[in-house]
């Protein structure tokens, strides 16, 4: 499993850093965008966001510009991104419980020389009391690279144009999910996050950039993903929860932009695959 995938869906921002691609020269992206009609005339869009790139790009043009003018909300994953203190806060009141073994207690002993890899720069101390899953989330975000400053979810958040900002989980409920994990499943993603292959997140964000599903829906079917309480958690369910949001949207005459994770888009346990099996109308649009 690639780095960037742990991140993307593991990580905040949409559970973190999702890709970090070093662009070579300035084409244009074109991102996967569908239109979502209901029977009644409702009308709504779903959007793949990538939450970190190393330069900004031209998102919103053709389809996705018309989408975003006809757009009467903004439904992103967590609303109040730039608020670090608040995610700081939320991390630590989940993150700690007393009298946690050592990670080296919580991995077999044939992962210990890539755990002391991992470590490297840290100090064992610092994870002291440290839940599995905040542990996998720390040491992930320390593999990753690129300016989250880029990322499409804070430029979408940042350019709102007196439309509704509506919420799917906040931080809260993103690092709940991790929580939630039973002890055994938070040790294979902490497993996930040290064994993970260096990557600088190319195939995701040129995967992103070229509006290309087939290849993020494979990238969803591997590493940690493939682990079935860890996909049920962290992509089954968190998509199921939108999608029935998304619906309720829809039947109050809204006209949602809904931006999130790329590969919540993916496949057939995607957004827009649910939507449409619930009788919507799907179409991309780009």
């Amino acid at each position: 499993m690639r780095k960037s995938w742990l991140a993307g869906l593991g990580l905040l921002s949409g559970l973190g850093a999702l890709a970090l691609w070093l662009y070579t020269s300035p084409a244009p992206v074109h991102p996967a965008l569908w239109q979502v009609e209901g029977p009644q005339g409702q009308k709504g869009w779903l959007f793949g966001t990538i939450h970190a790139l190393p330069r900004a790009v031209d998102w919103r043009r053709g389809p996705v510009e018309q989408a975003w003018q006809q757009a009467d909300s903004v439904v992103v994953e967590i609303a109040a991104l730039n608020d670090s203190s608040a995610t700081a806060k939320a991390f630590e009141s989940l993150a700690h419980t007393p009298a946690l073994p050592p990670l080296d207690q919580r991995l077999p002993e044939t992962m210990h020389p890539a755990l002391a890899k991992a470590l490297s720069g840290r100090s064992p101390t610092e994870f002291t009391d440290t839940e599995s899953w905040a542990a996998a989330l720390m040491l992930a975000r320390d593999a990753a690279s690129g300016d989250p400053a880029h990322g499409i979810d804070r430029a979408i958040l940042s350019a709102p144009q007196g439309k509704t900002v509506v919420e799917l989980e906040g931080a809260m409920g993103q690092l709940s999910l991790f929580d939630r994990l039973p002890e055994s499943a938070q040790r294979r993603l902490l497993a996930e996050a040290i064994n993970a292959a260096p990557d600088d997140g190319s195939t995701l964000a040129k995967a992103w950039s070229e509006g290309n599903v087939d290849a993020l829906a494979q990238e969803t079917k591997r590493g940690m993903l493939a682990d079935p309480v860890l996909r049920q958690a962290l992509f089954v369910g968190r998509n199921q929860a939108w999608a029935a949001k998304i619906e309720a949207m829809l039947r109050a005459g809204k006209h949602p932009f809904v931006a999130v994770g790329a590969a919540h888009m993916a496949g057939e346990q995607g957004l827009p695959a649910m939507l449409a099996a619930q009788g919507y109308k799907v179409k991309r649009v780009q």
